[in-house]
This record gives structure tokens, sequence and C-alpha cells, in this order.
């Protein structure tokens, strides 16, 4: 019962994805539905299930209050550039104000986790995925509720790369939340949700008006490259090397050929989309830096000559 409900709640994900050519009541009819079969699926579950499923839907409710209440809220009153924003940019201010919050807490539960679970830790397949699914659940809650942002505001912030990528990460976290399978993989990958806040701060300063050469966004930018190194990069030989030491193991052959595909397959296509990122990140931080280096030694010179 678990396993239709997760898939579902899929299918329903997948049908927001094809919502930007919908009226807006048909997508609302949608979330409905959604809230119809997370009903039967709580009463249909065991207690654990209905509190993961609970803590995603709770995720759900959450950043839509986020998105529609406290960040327009707050950013007016911290950022005086906001209220000057055309409408398609407030919405896009609040939908990455929302993927900071996510990406913030997220990462940082993934971060203790990874350090202190010691059952996912010494079991990455098969270990007790009990903390893992609460992490999961609440990402889990929060594409479902940026996928539904997406399409109900496709003018403004629509993009079919976002959707196919919630929709794939959706796909994994149900052999995950579903079958229990793979939870240090999953939570590792989550990692990577550290680079996110960057590269949001990065699309603040350039909506508000910020030079490039600005002290806070070449600061921002180099912290951006370092971090997105660090959680996407650097972490490479760290995953793959742990993911070889289960290939081909008893737990490894337990795994359904639809897990084993979702997990190898998704985790090297990721990692090339990364490489090419960082390549991308790095050259345009480099000539940041450079232009920076060189207007400062030309401003030095002139103040000799002067």
């Amino acid at each position: 019962m678990q396993n239709a409900c997760c898939n579902v709640l899929l299918a329903h994900a997948a049908v927001l994805a094809h919502a930007a050519v919908l009226a807006h009541a048909a997508v609302l009819a949608h979330v409905a539905v959604l809230a119809h079969v997370v009903f039967t699926c709580l009463v249909a579950m065991d207690a654990f299930s209905q509190l993961i499923l609970l803590i995603a839907t709770v995720s759900f409710f959450t950043f839509q209050w986020l998105f529609h209440s406290l960040s327009p809220w707050l950013s007016c009153r911290i950022s005086a550039g906001f209220l000057k924003l055309s409408h398609k940019q407030q919405v896009e201010w609040n939908s990455r104000t929302v993927s900071t919050f996510h990406a913030i807490l997220v990462g940082l539960f993934c971060l203790y986790i990874l350090f202190f679970d010691e059952a996912t830790n010494q079991d990455p397949v098969w270990g007790d995925p009990t903390l893992v699914k609460i992490n999961v659940g609440i990402t889990t809650g929060y594409l479902i509720s940026d996928l539904l942002l997406i399409c109900y505001y496709w003018r403004a912030i629509g993009d079919k790369f976002f959707v196919v990528h919630h929709l794939a990460a959706l796909y994994a976290y149900y052999f995950v939340l579903g079958q229990g399978m793979l939870p240090y993989f999953a939570n590792f990958r989550l990692l990577a949700e550290f680079s996110t806040p960057c590269v949001n701060q990065r699309w603040f300063f350039e909506v508000l008006g910020y030079p490039k050469s600005s002290r806070l966004n070449i600061a921002n930018g180099v912290l951006m490259a370092a971090v997105f190194f660090m959680v996407r990069i650097a972490v490479m030989p760290v995953y793959y090397s742990r993911m070889y030491t289960v290939y081909g193991t008893e737990a490894f052959y337990r795994v359904s050929f639809g897990g084993r595909s979702a997990w190898i397959f998704s985790s090297i296509c990721l990692d090339i989309m990364n490489i090419m990122w960082m390549h991308k990140i790095a050259c345009g931080c480099y000539k940041v830096l450079r232009s920076s280096l060189h207007a400062k030694s030309k401003s030095q010179e002139n103040g000799k000559t002067n």
C-alpha cells in the first residue's frame, strides 16, 4: 500500500509538471486530489510511514506559506529594493528565498546524519533509514511545492530543466521513502544543497543592481566557487569509492533494477553536469578576480602618477 501511495503521489506530481498549459483552477484541482491521496495513505500506512507522509505534507504547506506570506513580508523590511522589482522578479525572489531556507535546513540535517548516524554509515544500502527518510520527506515536500509554483507562475519562473530535475529527484526519493534503500547515498547527495544559497545570493545582488566588481559580489562569487567545489566535486571520490565497496555484494543485488538504475545512472549524469557547471563557475570567478585585480592595480598606478 505504501508503494502504491508513493506511485500515486508521483503520478500527480508529474501531472503538475504539465500544468503550465492548464488553467489555474485545474492546478488547484490536482492539489485537492493530492490532499485526498495523502489522507487515504495516512489511514492505510503504518505509524512511521504516516509520520513521514505527514512530514512531507507539512513541509509542502510550510514552503507554500514561506513563499506567499513570510518571504514578501520579510523581504520588503530587509531590502528596500524588493518593492521596486517587477512582479516576475518578486516571484523569483520569493522562490529563491524559499530555496535558500530549504537548502540550509536540509544541508545541516544532512551533515548531522553523515557524521552521527552510525546505522546509515555502517550499511549504506540497507541501514536504518529513519533519519534519512525524515530529511528526504522534508525535501519531497519542498520539491512538490516548488514544482507547483513553477507551473503556476510559469511565465515568471518556468524552466523545463527544473521540472525534469524535480521529477527525477522525486522518482529517486521514491526508492528511499517507499522501500528504504540506499539511505547513505540519498543523504550524501543532499550535501549539494549547500551550494544553493550562494547561487541565489548572486541573483539577489544582480537584480538589486550591485555591480559585479563590488566587494560583496566578488566575495559571494569566490565563496560560491569554493562551496560548489567542496560539496559537488571534492566529495566525488568519497561517494564513488563507497559505491564501489558495495557494488556486486548481496546487499547491492537486493536493490531492484529500477533502484540501481536510478542510483547509478542519475549519479553519473548529475556529476557530469556538476563538472560542467564547476568549469563555468571557475572561469567566471577567474575573470571577475582578474578584472578586479587589474582595476585595483590600475588605480594604484594612477595614484602614483598623480
